[in-house]
């Protein structure tokens, strides 16, 4: 009878203890060895550089975490130093602002041709539904806007419009989150978190980004319209308004201002004397510029936040002493807190118009599915003349002219109405945002949707290539601005995105 054979022939080696030992020590040491090569950056795999997927060299902002909104040259002279964005949280209908289609006129009241069981988001259409406000040729251009925001319409020869937006979901999270941060899923950086990665701050006293949410809320997605991602937590945007401060920032009310201010110096010392014996400990360094920040936020957030230092005129031309509309004279104040951050060199405002749904479906926002006549008629007057004042107020200050104001929205809606309802379904097959200020042509209108505004059919422009806008109107080149996470030169426009140069002044 013949011996049993060993199974496992490939690992007997294991089962002498010497070499089991040997190999042990050995493998030790190549770790160690390994690690103090990668410290020096000897390892032969960090001298070829990483390439971006379109195969260009990325460019990393070389940022100090004792001061991570130091201002940063941008890659190429900048059109713009500041962004706003105004964000209409519900996916706002083209069809009954900005985009003017005759052929809906014509037709409404019939089945859309090809539409034959069309089946939406929320089921199956109806017919094609003319805007049940009017349409007027507005400014020397006489560009069509509707009566749903008229103030909006004044300012027709200051915007430059792109009717063929198209996106990749019909979903309000995941189209937030798209528009927000050019990737439908989660933890991806903003656009806003971006920038000011890439950029930093002219302002060392405040927020390098702002996010002002609307006074009925936060939108859908939440914070991950101003997260920062896989970014250094320092990029998020620190969200507050008009009505409510920035939270935690007071001192507690048992601790007079003389002893603060003495307990914070004592801080600083201790801090100061921790970060000479470890001079490379980055993270202490980042969380000492943070409560720093965070200090002086106590003197400049007030401040900011106190518009009683602005004329009645002012207040007047922003809608804020509206007793008759309390939610316009709130997101009026919102406006005005907008251009107050710009004018004190934040670098970068996200301004929301409309939340997350409370009180039922459309009641918070621009989701009309079921009245649009009821719902839009109480979401356009709280939009129209405090957006329209803020793009004033920059244009009459100067701002206008480094600034640039972005209107958006996570997707358009449909030009038929919903069957059994009288309101539109999603759409982000086609829609408009527009620019205004800094870099852009204006009077202009770029792209177009089809005769009924359903489908973006001619210079169809994704949300990547918008972003990609934004980003080089700042000075920055989309392809390069990446950050290296989990193995991938990862950036705002993912591996796409086109820069709409036809629109730039």
């Amino acid at each position: 009878m013949s011996a049993p054979q060993n199974p496992f022939p490939a690992n007997r080696h294991l089962l002498n203890r010497r070499n089991f030992l040997g190999q042990t020590v050995s493998g030790l040491s190549s770790i160690a060895f390994s690690a103090m090569l990668a410290e020096q950056h000897l390892l032969a795999a960090e001298k070829e550089p990483r390439l971006t997927v379109g195969g260009k060299a990325p460019i990393r902002p070389e940022i100090d975490p004792g001061k991570p909104f130091a201002p940063r040259d941008a890659h190429f002279p900048a059109a713009a130093k500041n962004v706003i964005v105004i964000f209409c949280s519900g996916a706002c209908s083209h069809l009954d602002t900005f985009d003017y289609k005759p052929s809906l006129v014509k037709m409404h009241g019939k089945p859309m041709p090809g539409g034959d069981k069309l089946v939406t988001f929320q089921g199956q259409q109806g017919n094609l539904t003319q805007s049940p406000w009017k349409f007027k040729p507005r400014g020397e251009s006489g560009k069509m806007i509707s009566d749903l925001v008229p103030h909006l319409g004044e300012l027709a020869d200051d915007i430059c419009f792109l009717h063929s937006i198209k996106g990749k979901t019909n979903t309000h999270g995941p189209g937030e989150n798209y528009m927000s941060t050019g990737f439908t899923l989660d933890g991806f950086p903003s656009m806003g978190a971006w920038t000011s990665y890439a950029l930093g701050s002219e302002n060392q006293d405040l927020p390098s980004y702002v996010a002002i949410p609307d006074p009925r809320g936060t939108p859908q997605a939440s914070v991950n319209n101003w997260g920062p991602g896989f970014l250094p937590a320092a990029f998020q945007g620190t969200d507050f308004n008009a009505a409510q401060p920035i939270r935690n920032l007071d001192r507690p009310v048992s601790i007079d201002a003389k002893t603060d201010r003495a307990t914070r110096s004592f801080l600083q010392r201790l801090n100061e004397q921790h970060l000479a014996r470890f001079p490379g400990d980055s993270e202490l360094a980042a969380r000492i510029s943070s409560y720093e920040l965070a200090a002086r936020m106590q003197l400049s957030v007030p401040e900011i936040s106190d518009l009683s230092q602005e004329s009645d005129s002012i207040l007047h031309m922003y809608g804020i002493d509206d007793s008759e509309n309390q939610l316009k004279a709130a997101y009026a104040k919102n406006c005005l807190l907008a251009r107050r951050l710009i004018e004190k060199g934040v670098r970068f405002v996200q301004l929301f118009n409309g939340a997350y749904q409370t009180g039922g479906e459309g009641v918070s926002n621009w989701d009309g599915h079921k009245k649009i006549k009821d719902q839009y008629s109480i979401h356009g007057p709280v939009l129209d003349q405090p957006t329209a004042a803020l793009i004033k107020d920059l244009k009459q200050r100067g701002l206008l002219e480094d600034t640039l104001v972005v209107w958006c929205t996570e997707f358009g809606r449909m030009p038929t109405f919903q069957k059994g309802a009288s309101g539109r379904d999603h759409n982000p097959e086609g829609f408009t945002c527009w620019l205004a200020g800094a870099g852009v042509k204006a009077p202009f209108t770029y792209g177009a949707t089809d005769e009924f505004g359903y489908k973006a059919v001619d210079n169809v422009v994704t949300v990547h290539d918008f972003h990609a806008t934004i980003l080089h109107l700042l000075g920055l080149d989309h392809e390069r601005l990446t950050f290296y996470h989990n193995g991938l030169e990862r950036r705002l426009t993912d591996v796409e995105g086109t820069v709409v140069k036809e629109i730039l002044a």
